[in-house]
This record gives structure tokens, C-alpha cells and sequence, in this order.
């Protein structure tokens, strides 16, 4: 009796834990369909204004403005953009595992690190490397990305950060997510790569000559910050897009076996059951045959 008493209370607990499980899926995917949209909705705009800054710093002189300077004598900064929940499977271990095979260890020991998420945080606490920022504690993340963007730019200016690199989760599909690496600064070396890798693919954009007013440097002022601004933007939506969708199958996953491990144990329950209703009659057989005999 024992042992049925224990089998129902594991069939209980697995229960629960399903009815847990598919909650959290459920809102996980709710969660994931507006991520998804906000970041395909964003990504026309961040590839256009990408363009834009690739067009006007190729009519340039690049030392003519201060955040299209070559790398300088500071370090690296790299910005890594994590969740700050778990729960979602191999999503930050992988994005973890690229961080370290993008960087050697000279790289990660001599950079610094900006965090934007709890994982990143701890991950970069554990290893003991340098983090000279955390923004994970702001509530809302539409307050920690000017923050971030202002703190990578004085930095830059300022020749603390000779270069600045995003590290995050790109979203592709509800089953997919894959961390990559962008170099956000210095800019024109940034923009060159691009074009350059534009040429490889052997994309043909079409000349057009036009008149920019009032001058390409004073637009720049303040479409450079705005640049930084929506690419990191980019960068969190899309991760943000990758974590529900990650949670989503983590958690469908982790019903799924609830679910299965339900069946096992009532089956288990119910060979337990006969097993006792099996003995008892044996018993009684036995009992009314001593009596007769």
C-alpha cells in the first residue's frame, strides 16, 4: 500500500509539473509573437539606416568626425546581451560558448564587459573577467538602451574603448536562434567591411548623386548617435525574440515529459495494483482451501 501511496504521489507531482509547464509555454508564446514582430518589424529600419550611415561616411573624410576614428589605445568593450531569466533551454550556454570561441583568451582577459541581462552578469563573474557595466537592473528596457548607448559613446570619445562589440542571440525562427558577434565601433571600419562584403556577394548597388543638406557632417551628428542607438536596439529585440522562443520549446518539451512520465507511472500504478488485488485473491484461495481441507 506503501508503494501505491508513493506511485500517486508521483503521478501527482508530474501532473503539477505539467500544468506548470504548459502556463509557462503558453506565455512564453504569447510573449514570442510580439518579440517576433517588434524585431521584423525593426530590422527594415535598422538595415536602412545602416545604409544611410555606410553612404554618407563613404563621402567623407572618416577623420573628420569623431566617432568614424580608427581604433585608438583603449580597450575592448565587448556588450553582452543575455536573458535574465533561465528556464529557456541552451539559449545563453550557447551564446556563451560563442563569446568565448569569437574572443581568445587574450581578447577576454585584457577587454572589458557591459552586461544586459542576469546571465551575462553571473556568466561574466564566474570566469572573472572584467565587468566595468551592468545594466540588467533597469526595469525597462527602453531606459537601459540610451543609457548603454550613452555609456559606450563617452567611452569611445573618451579613448577608453578603442573598439565596441555586440555578443548576442539573432532570432531566425521560433526553432532556431543563433548567437552572433557585431562590431559596433568604430564605425568606418565597420562600414567598410560591410561594403566590402557586399562586393564578395557580388551585390550591385546603383550610384545615385543627390544633394544633402544642410551638410553631410552636421546630419551626421546626430544620425551617428541615433545609428548606435537602434543597432543595439536591434540587438535586444532580437534577443529578446530569441529567449521567449527558446522558453517556449523548453518548456513544451519539459510538458511533453511530464506528460510521458504520467503515462509511465500509471502503468506502474496499475501493475502495482494488480499485483496486490493478484496476492489478495491468491489469500483467499489459499485460506478457504486450508479451511476445507
Amino acid at each position: 500500500m506503501a508503494n501505491e501511496r508513493l506511485i500517486r504521489g508521483r503521478i501527482r507531482s508530474a501532473k503539477n509539473i505539467a500544468q506548470i509547464t504548459k502556463a509557462m509555454q503558453m506565455v512564453a508564446a504569447s510573449k514570442m509573437r510580439r518579440a517576433q514582430a517588434l524585431a521584423i518589424s525593426g530590422r527594415p529600419y535598422a538595415e536602412k539606416i545602416a545604409e544611410m550611415v555606410s553612404e554618407f561616411v563613404s563621402r567623407i573624410d572618416a577623420a573628420s568626425h569623431p566617432l568614424l576614428k580608427k581604433a585608438g589605445q583603449g580597450k575592448t568593450l565587448i556588450v553582452l546581451i543575455s536573458s535574465n531569466k533561465g528556464l529557456c533551454g541552451g539559449l545563453n550556454t550557447n551564446l556563451f560558448r560563442h563569446l568565448v570561441r569569437t574572443f581568445d583568451d587574450n581578447a577576454l582577459s585584457s577587454g572589458v564587459f557591459a552586461s544586459l541581462g542576469k546571465k551575462g552578469e553571473q556568466f561574466l563573474i564566474r570566469r572573472q573577467l572584467t565587468l566595468a557595466a551592468d545594466f540588467s537592473q533597469t526595469t525597462a528596457m527602453s531606459l537601459s538602451i540610451p543609457a548603454l548607448t550613452s555609456y559606450i559613446t563617452k567611452g569611445f570619445l573618451a579613448d577608453e574603448f578603442r573598439e565596441v562589440h555586440l555578443v548576442y542571440n539573432n532570432f531566425i525562427s521560433a526553432l532556431r536562434q543563433e548567437p552572433i558577434s557585431k562590431q559596433l565601433l568604430p564605425i568606418a571600419e565597420f562600414t567598410v567591411q560591410k561594403s566590402n562584403e557586399s562586393k564578395q556577394t557580388g551585390e550591385r548597388k546603383e550610384e545615385l548623386d543627390f544633394l544633402i543638406e544642410p551638410s553631410i557632417e552636421e546630419i551626421l551628428d546626430t544620425l551617428l548617435f541615433h545609428y548606435l542607438e537602434n543597432q543595439i536596439r536591434d540587438a535586444v529585440l532580437e534577443a529578446e525574440a530569441s529567449e521567449h522562443s527558446a522558453r517556449m520549446l523548453a518548456m513544451k518539451n519539459a510538458t511533453d515529459n511530464a506528460n510521458e512520465l504520467v503515462g509511465l507511472l500509471t502503468l506502474e500504478y496499475n501493475k502495482a495494483r494488480q499485483e496486490k488485488i493478484t496476492y489478495e485473491i491468491a489469500d483467499m484461495v489459499t485460506a478457504r482451501l486450508a479451511v476445507e481441507g
